[in-house]
């Protein structure tokens, strides 16, 4: 009896459904890490290195249902494009099981195999400082101001916090938008000081988590001055 090897399910991953769709990748990550909160769709983001700038990114690879719901509110020829892309992945899954007995085949899939491990490694040996820096600091519990964070980016305390109001991350008065808090990016530290007449005034510090040191290194990493 001859041995069959099925081909694996496919996915798409977030940037791809950004580039067929003409949006941001940005945007398609925070619709899918919204549908990922309320449960509607189920994934991990994904590191990876930018081969231009070599930042550390994050992405989503979807099944086709969950790529589906993402673009669910997108218009009919955008929604086209990826049913059109997701008719090619079906087929190459749908191709003829691979017949391990044929020793042709066999001598063509060992070196192309074997090419394929070659530049793996290469790009694992390549990625993998900043993968393991993404993972340790996005799962640290330590939280840094700020200022730190600015001077991480190359930037100035003022200049950072200025781009972060305007990007509506911060409000006008430097504490985040409730949604960044939800997501964990940024922690509200909240002291007392007390005057000359012995009243207490409440003092409010915003810092960054392991998180948000992430995801601030991800947008505006590449922008350092």
């Amino acid at each position: 009896m001859n041995a069959l090897i099925p081909n694996l399910e496919q996915t798409m991953s977030s940037r791809e459904i950004a580039e067929l769709t003409g949006s941001s990748h940005d945007n398609v990550l925070k619709t899918v890490r919204a549908l990922v909160e309320k449960g509607v769709v189920f994934g991990n983001e994904t590191p990876y290195v930018h081969p231009q700038n070599k930042q550390t990114y994050f992405e989503f690879h979807l099944n086709y249902r969950d790529t589906m719901v993402v673009v669910s509110g997108y218009s009919v020829e955008l929604r086209a494009k990826i049913i059109d892309r997701w008719q090619e992945l079906e087929a190459k899954v749908d191709q003829p099981a691979i017949n391990l007995n044929d020793p042709a085949f066999l001598r063509t899939a060992l070196l192309q195999y074997t090419e394929k491990v070659i530049e793996l490694q290469q790009t694992i040996t390549e990625q993998a400082p900043a993968v393991e820096f993404a993972h340790a600091v996005r799962n640290t519990e330590d939280s840094i101001s700020i200022g730190d964070m600015a001077r991480l980016l190359g930037t100035g305390q003022n200049r950072l916090f200025r781009r972060l109001r305007d990007d509506h991350i911060l409000m006008s008065n430097n504490r985040p938008y409730q949604q960044y808090l939800d997501r964990e990016y940024f922690r509200v530290i909240e002291n007392v000081w007390r005057d000359s007449e012995g009243e207490t005034h409440p003092t409010f510090k915003t810092v960054v988590t392991g998180r948000g040191q992430v995801y601030l290194q991800r947008k505006y990493g590449a922008e350092a001055a």
